[in-house]
């Protein structure tokens, strides 16, 4: 029995939006819609698009209002920006040549110059560079100009002439490169093998980044205290090709111990505090000194601020040390560095409250500071330390809930790896570890970073944080916040926090979260925010996070923002990610929630599912995602779902030079091959907005659809087409129309470079005739040469607009369509 589809009321609804659109008008236009760049980048866009001249341009600046960063810009540098805009300096782009970039910087000022850099906080790198070779500013004015726009002092126009050197930096199992003096436009490959090894193996490539202007990354899963070989190549748009070689040793799985400075708890210890400096307990780069647990507990008094004092005391381990109380800390360093911390039990540690106000807890009655910061280990100020095989668990004081403001009270670690000596920063390794709370005694942050909002807080830089089970904070689980050069962070559980892990801000990278299962988060009120919280690109600038092959299973967002000094825009390269989403709502349920739509950030290849929707879920910029291929597949994501440990199928287009491995995500098992195909009668079809003039849609049969008139329908299609991708469908044609053909849109808007046309008296769209061959036949035609990417909807066109309708006999049925890969095709 056939069945007709009535549209009228949908193409109302679009009728009336663009009426409501087009009834809109002003005397100057606003900001053109642009996914979230620079406050530069926004501003130019919108002296474009108003045609300023030099005669209106401070007139338009004055009557912008678009985003309130740019409008602060423009407060603080009106005329300075009118001057850049028409020197066309803001027009400067990678592909502009070295002549044209001379006459638009060669008469810039100072205080053009502070404009710039202000109007620019993620291209520091690059307009510092461009200054320093193609203006007349001296190099001291250039230091002027950055300081008065608020950079850091350390960044300069050139690398090297801050002395800066590339470094390579072992860890155990990965090693972090920087090379600096580089430019945006070339690609840094890497290739690596061990010394005893004669095969290289392929490396991820290094990520440019923006503020040094440095080419960055890190090789992993490499074999403790082994010397590699590595080679990085960079080649830049001309082709031209520099090559950087480099052998560094991993460091072993222990450190060397002092024979002479093994000491036994048992002989040093007789109560209260144990203090290594008191007892001038260190070692030396020859040998640590090493202190073992065996037996006796550490049980310090609420006098003493931790209970095992380390202070600036150097080469020193602790194992097997069980250990309670301190007023503040479990264990305590400052500026020290070689630090090995084993199969350490730290436990009962911390204030207490005395004094509750309005739900935060105060160590007395006459305090303004509610307690915050207690620690079970914490280490400032001190660099290259491993922490392993520890228990930490039970302070003394449980941390407050959102319900009363920010979480305040102890945490499990606390990290500030900005060591005195630039030699001794970064370094930190937080391995097999296990750091949790209660359900009603949490945590603020399990592992917190101090100094959040500066390059030089938390890890740092060369870090890596893996294998440890991390749970119950009324915060974050992991802090990594800060610099987060080559911070690494993978292997790892964690469950019931209010998020996951916080990259909010990156104010460097990059940084690498992979492989991690963040799973059953909440706070002690059962609230959640996301499973990986970024934010803070513009007004904390500028790193970007590779996040890779991790199963985050939440019921709100898998990976969402946060403000940073009322900034949500963040930069991160997803791929390879389980993202399983239960809620809906605004700012709810996503698997990327992305406002600003940041035109750097890209998801490929992630799988997608929220429960209640039971369909993908995204607010981000879709120019850059491209879905898993079995995001559709209802019984895959069912077996994903059912599975305590899901391991996504990934095909080898896919997979990610040294960080896929089919030890830890069965990385290299290919894809079950994917096949589309229409049931007509399980789809909404909608009249296609500005095109359909009049006719029917008519379903035969299930998979056979009817189109009477000058009728274009559009459905709902999730589909990404590859190379290999083929449309098959049986087609007939009654009648003379201009256009018969199906298209493949990413939108509502039509794109004659996405529609095959293969019928009709039109010369339009992409020419399929030659694969039908009249009035019906059956059609295989090779998608995959003419659209690749991922598709939103599938158009069905019957086009013919020299008739009346009263006169149109034209008919079209569509019967059969399908999508497959070409490995399913007869050959």
């Amino acid at each position: 029995m056939n069945s007709r589809i009535s549209a009228g009321s949908i193409w109302l609804i679009f009728a009336s939006a663009f009426l409501i659109v087009s009834c809109t008008s002003s005397s100057y236009k606003r900001e053109a819609t642009t996914y979230a760049v620079q406050p530069g980048e926004k501003l130019n866009t919108y002296l474009l698009a108003n045609n300023a001249q030099p005669d209106n341009i401070n007139d338009l600046l004055l009557k912008y209002d678009g985003s309130k960063k740019a409008k602060r810009h423009i407060k603080l540098y009106r005329n300075e920006i009118a001057e850049l805009f028409t020197k066309k300096v803001l027009d400067i782009t990678p592909s502009t040549n070295s002549d044209e970039i001379k006459s638009r910087l060669q008469s810039i000022t100072t205080e053009e110059s502070t404009a710039l850099f202000s109007l620019y906080p993620i291209d520091t790198a690059k307009w510092m560079k461009l200054i320093s070779i193609h203006s007349e500013l001296a190099e001291n004015e250039v230091y002027e100009s950055a300081i008065a726009a608020g950079l850091d002092p350390s960044i300069v126009f050139k690398a090297s002439a801050a002395g800066f050197e590339d470094t390579v930096t072992p860890l155990i199992n990965s090693i972090g490169i920087v090379i600096y003096g580089q430019d945006e436009t070339s690609t840094a490959t890497v290739r690596f093998r061990a010394d005893d090894e004669m095969r290289w193996q392929k490396g991820l490539n290094l990520s440019w980044e923006p503020v040094y202007g440095s080419f960055a990354g890190s090789i992993v899963y490499l074999n403790a205290d082994t010397t590699y070989h590595i080679e990085v190549q960079i080649t830049d748009p001309n082709g031209e090709q520099q090559e950087h070689v480099f052998q560094t040793k991993t460091k072993p799985n222990s450190p060397p111990i002092d024979p002479e400075k093994v000491y036994y708890l048992s002989d040093i210890y007789s109560g209260g505090k144990l203090d290594l400096e008191a007892l001038n307990i260190n070692g030396s780069a020859d040998g640590y000194a090493k202190i073992i647990g065996d037996g006796q507990v550490i049980e310090a008094s609420s006098d003493d601020l931790a209970a095992v004092n380390i202070g600036a005391q150097s080469y020193v381990m602790l194992e097997n040390l069980t250990i309670k109380g301190g007023q503040r800390y479990g264990i305590f360093a400052k500026k020290a560095h070689h630090i090995w911390i084993k199969g350490c039990n730290v436990s009962e540690f911390g204030r207490e409250a005395v004094d509750i106000r309005d739900g935060l807890a105060y160590a007395s009655p006459t305090t303004n500071s509610p307690i915050n910061y207690d620690s079970g280990i914490y280490l400032e100020r001190s660099g290259i330390a491993v922490i392993e095989e520890c228990e930490v668990h039970s302070p003394n004081l449980g941390a407050n809930s959102w319900q009363v403001g920010h979480p305040k009270g102890a945490n499990a670690l606390q990290v500030w790896a900005y060591h005195d000596s630039d030699a001794y920063r970064g370094e930190f390794i937080v391995r097999n570890n296990r750091f949790y709370g209660a359900p009603n005694h949490r945590f603020n942050d399990v592992i917190e970073g101090r100094k959040n909002f500066e390059r030089r807080g938390g890890f740092v830089r060369n870090s890596a944080i893996y294998n440890n089970y991390l749970a119950y904070a009324n915060d974050d689980l992991i802090e990594i916040d800060g610099g987060q050069q080559n911070v690494l962070v993978y292997g790892n559980e964690m469950e019931q926090g209010y998020a996951g892990i916080s990259i909010a801000p990156n104010m460097l990278g990059p940084s690498y979260i992979f492989h991690n299962h963040i799973h059953n988060l909440g706070d002690e009120t059962g609230k959640e925010w996301t499973a990986i919280k970024a934010g803070g690109l513009i007004s904390k600038p500028a790193g970007r996070t590779f996040i890779f092959e991790n199963v985050l299973d939440v019921d709100r967002n898998g990976i969402a923002a946060s403000k940073v000094n009322n900034d949500t825009t963040f930069w991160i390269t997803s791929q390879n990610n389980i993202i399983f989403t239960k809620n809906t709502g605004y700012a709810v349920g996503y698997c990327i929630f992305d406002k600003e739509k940041y035109i750097g950030s890209t998801s490929t290849n992630d799988l997608c599912f929220n429960e209640n929707t039971i369909d993908s879920r995204y607010e981000f910029n879709t120019n850059n995602l491209t879905e898993h291929a079995e995001s559709d597949n209802i019984a895959y994501i069912t077996s994903l779902k059912e599975n305590a440990s899901p391991s996504l199928t990934i095909s080898e287009e896919f997979i990610i030079p040294n960080f896929s491995s089919p030890f830890i995500l069965q990385a290299a098992v290919k894809a079950a091959p994917k096949e589309w195909y229409l049931n007509a009668s399980e789809t909404d079809f909608t009249n296609f907005p500005k095109q359909y003039r009049y006719g029917d849609t008519i379903l035969v049969k299930a998979n056979t659809v009817m189109l009477t008139g000058n009728n274009w329908q559009v459905l709902p299609l999730k589909y990404t087409l590859t190379k290999n991708s083929v449309l098959k469908l049986n087609l007939s044609v009654e009648g003379k129309p201009e256009v018969v053909g199906v298209g493949f849109e990413t939108d509502t808007q039509l794109n004659s470079s996405r529609i095959v046309k293969f019928h009709g008296t039109q010369a339009w769209g992409i020419r399929g005739e030659d694969y039908f061959n009249g009035e019906s036949g059956s059609i295989s035609f090779p998608i995959g040469k003419y659209i690749t990417g991922k598709v939103n909807y599938l158009v069905l066109a019957l086009d013919n607009d020299n008739i009346e309708s009263w006169r149109n006999r034209d008919k079209v049925t569509f019967e059969d369509i399908r999508l497959v890969e070409a490995s399913l095709n007869e050959k």
